[in-house]
């Protein structure tokens, strides 16, 4: 996909430029009122830019050049919204096949039995929306924007209304329609937690502007971005592959190069890829290995890289077989005496696992 577009609204200047994966899932990742809503806007077309150009999979919908604007509905853009926004009156069979009957025969290539098999909602389809959980009735949205046989599905906050619970329901779902379906995903989130369990490259904004556009677990690592994560967001992001399904512990093994990352058992078996991700302020520094530990996870690397830009605590990024950054207390830094190059060991308390069907703290 290739966004690139200006809109001035009031105060507030949309200028952001980027491109997008054509498969799999980007996310528009910013605090409240970075321009992640509006640019989806623009993409469907219900906002139109003062400038600029929209293409996906090389079919251009928008170029203020060629003077090219296609309306919403020749754009065969699937839109998820916040709310669902199902019509109160029909029931979830007739909200699925609502959009679907707006698409020429020719054009479909998503079934109704693929959809209600995939999202799990057969039971429901007699039900009026009144009767839905609120992770029934987003999982029903989904449904019907993806019976559209849409060239490209938007999805702007929909979880950011469900509780913890709901939104673990829901994410499996859109997880397996972005691998099943093939069709690309625009999806707006400023919860990182969902984005690590859902995407393949992010996009960051603030203020209307693109700060950097890539691949997820670069930017995650990319020193730079941590103090637009917050303090509890800064982190590692490392890919790894199961080895050990179940050891004799209960533990499951996760490789990354030479390494073995031990984490509370996952139903996965070997040789499935998982993200793994790693908060900094769950890593400790030791300067030989500890001889009696809680810590499952203690590795022997090096220090690459030192951010001394808080008041209160330091970034070190660590080479482990792979980059980890860890956050201490400026008084720890200190008695370390941490300096680049220097061997060390690094301990690690807890990790965030995703398999691309929900988030598990270990």
């Amino acid at each position: 996909m290739e966004i690139n577009v200006k809109r001035q609204q009031g105060d507030f200047l949309v200028d952001a430029a980027f491109r997008g994966a054509d498969s799999g899932v980007t996310a528009l990742y910013g605090p409240s009122g970075a321009g992640k809503t509006s640019i989806v806007n623009m993409v469907a077309g219900l906002m139109r830019p003062d400038a600029g150009r929209i293409a996906v999979n090389g079919h251009c919908l928008f170029d203020s050049d060629q003077g090219i604007d296609l309306p919403p509905e020749r754009r065969r853009i699937g839109y998820v919204f916040q709310d669902g926004r199902l019509l109160p009156h029909l029931s979830v069979r007739s909200n699925l096949t609502y959009g679907m009957r707006r698409t020429p025969p020719e054009r479909r290539f998503v079934n109704l039995d693929a959809v209600v098999d995939l999202l799990g909602i057969g039971h429901l389809l007699d039900r009026r929306p009144a009767k839905l959980s609120g992770g029934e009735k987003q999982r029903v949205a989904i449904g019907r924007a993806l019976l559209t046989s849409p060239a490209m599905l938007l999805m702007d906050e929909p979880l950011a209304s469900l509780d913890a619970s709901r939104k673990s329901e829901v994410m499996p779902f859109i997880s397996r329609l972005s691998r099943e379906f093939a069709i690309p995903i625009l999806y707006v989130s400023h919860a990182l937690d969902e984005i690590l369990n859902l995407a393949n490259h992010m996009v960051v904004l603030e203020k209307g502007g693109v700060l950097a556009h890539g691949r997820l677990e670069e930017l995650l690592a990319r020193p730079d971005l941590h103090s637009r994560l917050g303090p509890d967001d800064s982190g590692s992001v490392i890919s790894t592959t199961v080895e050990v399904p179940q050891d004799a512990s209960g533990l499951t093994h996760l490789g990354f190069g030479d390494c073995i990352l031990k984490v509370a058992p996952i139903e996965a078996p070997a040789g499935t890829p998982v993200r793994v991700r790693v908060p900094a302020r769950h890593v400790a520094i030791a300067l030989a290995p500890p001889d009696q530990t809680s810590f499952q996870n203690v590795f022997a690397g090096q220090v690459d890289e030192i951010l001394d830009n808080h008041a209160y605590f330091v970034d070190v990024r660590l080479n482990i077989g792979a980059a980890l950054w860890a956050r201490i207390t400026r008084q720890s830094f200190q008695e370390l005496d941490l300096k680049a190059g220097q061997p060390v060991f690094a301990l690690i308390k807890s990790v965030a696992v995703s398999l691309g069907s929900g988030r598990e703290e270990q």
